[in-house]
């Protein structure tokens, strides 16, 4: 029942081996549970937040400046004849500041969270980098009889990401491909309404653009989602990820100008392993992500 818990993600694989002791379990008993699993399984992250902040330490070179466009206007010099010369100087001088605040924005990423999971982690991203924040929305697409196990992923803009080999080895029919991805673009549709409550996606054509999720496994999806971003035209396509198993660069380095990882380590089963609370993020805990990125830019 443990086991069943932790792999559902109800406990930590800390807390796993806390019960195990208090138990006293066998360590035996334990192995031929969870087979494979290495007796100590290393957590560097407490939660989507830490690894957000931890993450952003390897994007540091690319934050930009972090002063804000000036509001205030300053005050008129008084005097004979100095009156209108001094507001209009101003308003010179603040348009100057407006003009290069507006350029400097402008040459600042934008930070693209995968939702659910990467929301969190993106904000702290975002936050470090003086970056807005979105969503790139993609789906990943299961095999019909094993959804967990990826044959692709979609995303907006009709891009589609097939895993041929996984398609041919499940042998997965072209019906049954059709249905799952008409199922997975309406859930796409669904969550653009939600998340984005009926406003256009952040500008990023000709951006520096950073696409982060909570961590990488297959890599199909975060496949689909730079070649989302490559579509709407962007400068620089940056995929970083606080997790990931060794050498997965090489899969992706044809769709990513650049790969970020805090973490990739050589025995990899699954993301969460690496995580002490890795709960499901909820479709309000993302909102309420987009919302804080949101005022706090303002």
């Amino acid at each position: 029942m443990l086991v069943k818990l932790y792999r559902e993600g109800e406990i930590s694989f800390t807390v796993l081996r806390q019960v195990r002791r208090e138990l006293d379990l066998e360590q035996a008993s334990l192995e031929r549970e969870v087979p494979c699993w290495p007796a100590e399984v290393p957590m560097p992250f407490l939660d989507r937040a830490d690894a957000g902040r931890q993450l952003a330490g390897r994007l540091a070179d690319l934050a930009g400046p972090a002063a804000a466009v000036t509001r205030s206007r300053p005050a008129p010099v008084t005097g004979p004849g100095r009156g209108t010369g001094a507001v209009t100087g101003a308003g010179r001088g603040t348009a100057r500041e407006l003009a290069a605040s507006v350029g400097a924005a402008a040459s600042r990423p934008v930070v693209l969270a995968l939702p659910r999971g990467g929301v969190p982690v993106a904000l702290e991203v975002a936050r470090a980098l003086h970056a807005p924040l979105d969503v790139v929305l993609v789906r990943k697409l299961g095999v019909p009889f094993q959804p967990e196990l990826a044959m692709g992923a979609i995303g907006e803009g009709g891009v589609r990401v097939l895993n041929r080999q996984v398609v041919e080895a499940a042998r997965v029919t072209a019906d049954q491909l059709a249905m799952v991805e008409a199922i997975e673009r309406e859930e796409l549709r669904r969550r653009a309404s939600v998340f984005r409550d009926g406003r256009p996606p952040v500008p990023i054509d000709g951006r520096v653009v950073v696409v982060v999720d909570d961590g990488l496994a297959t890599g199909s999806t975060a496949r689909a989602a730079c070649q989302v971003v490559r579509l709407r035209g962007v400068r620089t396509v940056v995929l970083a990820v606080p997790v990931a198993p060794a050498r997965w660069t090489h899969k992706l380095s044809q769709v990513a100008d650049r790969l970020e990882c805090v973490e990739s380590p050589e025995r990899f089963f699954a993301i969460g392993e690496r995580y002490v609370d890795f709960r499901q993020t909820t479709d309000e805990e993302v909102i309420a992500c987009l919302q804080t990125a949101g005022q706090e830019r303002r």
